[in-house]
C-alpha cells in the first residue's frame, strides 16, 4: 500500500478541526498531522478525558481520516531559544507567563513531556517539532566564535531535551525534530552533531523537510540516505530558488516571505525547485513507510487551492517500492 498522504493543521489553525476534515477529505487526504494548537489537538484535555482523544478519531473517521502523529512546534521552539519579545506572539499565555526566560524555558520543556503523554493517549507513536537554539546567532562567526561556545550550544541542547526524551522513552513516543534554521540542526552536519549531543538516543529523530534545506545549499536526498533510520516522519514542502543572483540572498534581507526581491521562498508542492522524485525513491530506499504530510506554504496562492493540488501532485508522484529486481528473471536458477 502507497504511504498516506497527510495534511500538517498548522497553517489552519483559524479553522475548527471539523471545517478542515471537510475540507481534506473533499481534496483527497488519507489524513491528518494534528497541531498542538488551535482547537485541533489540545494536550491537556487529552490528559484529562480518555473521551476527547476518542472525539478526535471519531470526529476524522467521520471524514475517512486517520491521524499518524501530533506536532508541537510553538512549544518546542522555546526550549533551547533565548527568549525574548516575539516567543511572545507564538506561546500560550500560560507557557509565556511573565517572560522571565528561564522560567518559559522550563515551562516548555514541561508542556513537551506533556506532549508526549498526550501522544500516547492519542496512540500515536511520533511527536513532531523545534527545538529551539541557544547558538543560532552565532551562525555567522564575527566577531570571531570560539568553538568552545558552539560546544556549549549543544550541551544545553542535550541538558534540555536530555529530561524531556527521557519521558518520550517511557511513553515509547519519539520525537521528530524538523531540521530548520533557527533550530539546534539546520543541515546534515548540525543534524549529526545534534544526535552525538545526545549520545545517540533512539527517542530522537527528524521530520524531514527537504524545504528547509535546498535554499541553503544542503543536499536534500543525502540527508535521507544518511539519516534513513532516524526519520520517523516527512513533510512534504516546497522551495523555489532563484538560479541568478537577487537583491538579497540566502539570509533574506529582512524581507517578508512572499517578497520578488527574495532569493527563495516557500512553494507549494510540485511549484518549485525540489525534486520529488528523487525524495520518494530515496525513501523508499530507507524504508520509509510513514505519512507523506503536506505542510503547505506559499504566499502567491490560494491555500484552498494549493492543498487541493499538493495532495494530487502527490498522489501522482507516489508508487510502491519493487519487490525484486528487474532483471531477477535472468538468474541462474
Amino acid at each position: 500500500m502507497a504511504r498516506p498522504i497527510t495534511l500538517f493543521t498548522g497553517q489552519w489553525a483559524d479553522l475548527t478541526l471539523e471545517a478542515l476534515c471537510q475540507k481534506a477529505s473533499s481534496w483527497g487526504y488519507d489524513g491528518l498531522e494534528l497541531a498542538c494548537w488551535g482547537d485541533h489537538f489540545e494536550v491537556h484535555k487529552a490528559l484529562e478525558s480518555d473521551a476527547y482523544c476518542k472525539d478526535r478519531h471519531d470526529l476524522l473517521a467521520k471524514y475517512g481520516l486517520k491521524v499518524w502523529s501530533i506536532s508541537n512546534h510553538l512549544i518546542g521552539q522555546a526550549v533551547c531559544d533565548l527568549i525574548d519579545e516575539r516567543h511572545k506572539a507564538i506561546l500560550p499565555k500560560q507557557i509565556y507567563g511573565d517572560g522571565k526566560p528561564e522560567k518559559v524555558r522550563e515551562r516548555a520543556a514541561q508542556e513537551m513531556k506533556a506532549t508526549a503523554q498526550a501522544a500516547k493517549a492519542l496512540g500515536v507513536k511520533v511527536v513532531n517539532g523545534f527545538t529551539g537554539s541557544s547558538i543560532w546567532h552565532l551562525l555567522y562567526s564575527f566577531p570571531p566564535v570560539a568553538p568552545s561556545a558552539i560546544d556549549a550550544g549543544f550541551a544545553d541542547f542535550a541538558d534540555r531535551w536530555n529530561p524531556i526524551l527521557d519521558e518520550f522513552k517511557a511513553c515509547k513516543v519519539r520525537f521528530a525534530l524538523e531540521v530548520h534554521p533557527t533550530e539546534i540542526a539546520f543541515d546534515i552536519v548540525t543534524a549529526e552533531r545534534a544526535i552525538r549531543a545526545l549520545k545517540g538516543r533512539r527517542e530522537f529523530g527528524f521530520n524531514y523537510d527537504p524545504s528547509h534545506l535546498g535554499y541553503q545549499g544542503v543536499d536534500y536526498v543525502q540527508f535521507i540516505r544518511e539519516f534513513g533510520d532516524r526519520i520517523y516522519h516527512a513533510h512534504m514542502k516546497d522551495v523555489y530558488w532563484s538560479s541568478t543572483p537577487r537583491r538579497s540572498g540566502v539570509f533574506g534581507g529582512h524581507l517578508n516571505f512572499g517578497d520578488s526581491r527574495r532569493f527563495w521562498d516557500f512553494r507549494s508542492v510540485g511549484r518549485g525547485s525540489i525534486n520529488f522524485e528523487e525524495i520518494l525513491r530515496a525513501l523508499n530506499g530507507v524504508g520509509y513507510r510513514g505519512p507523506l504530510s503536506v505542510e503547505w506554504e506559499d504566499s502567491g496562492m490560494d491555500r484552498e487551492h494549493g492543498a487541493k493540488e499538493a495532495c494530487q501532485f502527490l498522489k501522482g508522484e507516489e508508487f510502491e517500492p519493487s519487490a525484486v529486481a528487474f532483471d531477477a528473471a535472468f538468474e541462474k536458477k
